[in-house]
């Protein structure tokens, strides 16, 4: 399965409350995902459904994703534009 920057799109709703539409985050508290490289999300998004990384919350929002939304998420924000 490609990795599909459109299916990322739809599904990055569930980012958006805490790290912002398109991933940049209003509050301060909350890392930017927008432009962020693509390994690092994947990385980083792995760790946490995989309990290496803790975070109660990010857990939460992480374990029903699928691998393949995982890469679809980390197309879409590494491809965003992090200065708008």
């Amino acid at each position: 399965n490609a990795n599909d920057y459109e299916a990322g799109k739809r599904k990055a709703f569930i980012c958006a409350e805490c790290h912002g539409e398109r991933g940049i985050s209003v509050l301060g508290i909350y890392p930017n995902l927008s432009g962020q490289k693509y390994e690092y999300l994947v990385s980083v998004l792995f760790a946490y459904k995989n309990g290496l990384r803790v975070n109660e919350i990010m857990q939460a929002m992480v374990i029903n994703l699928t691998e393949q939304d995982i890469h679809n998420l980390a197309v879409y924000f590494s491809q965003q534009n992090c200065n708008n």
